[in-house]
């Protein structure tokens, strides 16, 4: 057996380890896939040559460039069901925080509560491809890929023209208290999926995406706290806008990842 380690400048989260896994499913000589999203790296497991694989990767314009290639007779990572459960776990956080945070901002006025419900989707979406579509065919993967881009894209242009509505003299200073309140209950949500993936204490390619992805929703949290803060001292509703428009340009971005992953 063949091991192949990759760079891969571009691949920083699920969204492109979801795109090359896609890509490579076709190829039965790949063995096992092991994802190194922290590092960029990528090593493939696989019989006979690298280079139609090589060339499968290149397609996706991620920035590739191929290390070297090895023979080994090491064994391969073995994929533990305990992660499974915690994705699971990390999944439906994400969702219920969806619900929470897309009500209360509504209720509270917030598009940086909005933005922020639709960026834990988006989380969640990608985690439910990764699960849901497990032995699923190559073609059912990519039409579920799409479908969720689309809806994700769809969602995002409608709360980006409601922060331009906004910006430009429409709307009411956003409920400052439920804000804070509602972000830092997400902030904990993604505290405790983050303590769970670290108890795994695991390797695996969606442990390490799922890491990734939970801390920058932390982020998200701090800055949507951070703008209701910034909201009661000027009694303005322009910090709520700018950090909805940031959260906003990041989900859309995921959501053209996605899109690119179901046509790929």
């Amino acid at each position: 057996m063949n091991k192949s380690i990759f760079q891969i400048a571009q691949m920083d989260c699920a969204s492109e380890e979801q795109m090359i896994r896609m890509k490579l499913e076709v190829f039965s000589e790949i063995k096992q896939l092991d994802f190194d999203l922290p590092n960029r790296k990528l090593i493939v497991y696989h019989e006979g040559e690298i280079q139609p694989i090589h060339l499968a990767i290149r397609q996706l314009n991620l920035n590739d460039r191929l290390v070297e290639t090895i023979e080994t007779e090491e064994e391969l990572p073995k994929q533990e069901t305990h992660e499974r459960t915690i994705l699971w776990w990390v999944l439906g956080i994400n969702f219920g925080f969806f619900i929470l945070e897309m009500t209360y901002g509504w209720l509270a006025n917030s598009m940086g509560l909005i933005a922020d419900s639709l960026d834990m989707l988006a989380d969640a979406i990608v985690y439910g491809m990764s699960l849901l579509a497990v032995g699923a065919a190559v073609s059912r993967k990519k039409k579920i890929a799409g479908i969720s881009g689309y809806f994700q894209m769809a969602l995002a242009v409608m709360g980006f023209a409601e922060v331009i509505r906004r910006f430009v003299g429409y709307g009411e200073v956003p409920v400052f208290q439920t804000m804070i309140i509602v972000s830092a209950l997400a902030l904990v949500g993604n505290g405790i999926s983050l303590y769970l993936i670290y108890k795994v204490k695991s390797e695996d390619a969606h442990m390490k995406a799922s890491w990734i992805f939970t801390s920058n929703d932390i982020i998200v949290n701090l800055g949507v706290i951070i703008a209701g803060v910034l909201v009661y001292a000027t009694n303005s509703r322009f910090p709520d806008l700018v950090i909805g428009t940031i959260v906003f340009l990041v989900v859309i971005r995921g959501a053209i990842r996605i899109l690119k992953l179901s046509k790929s």
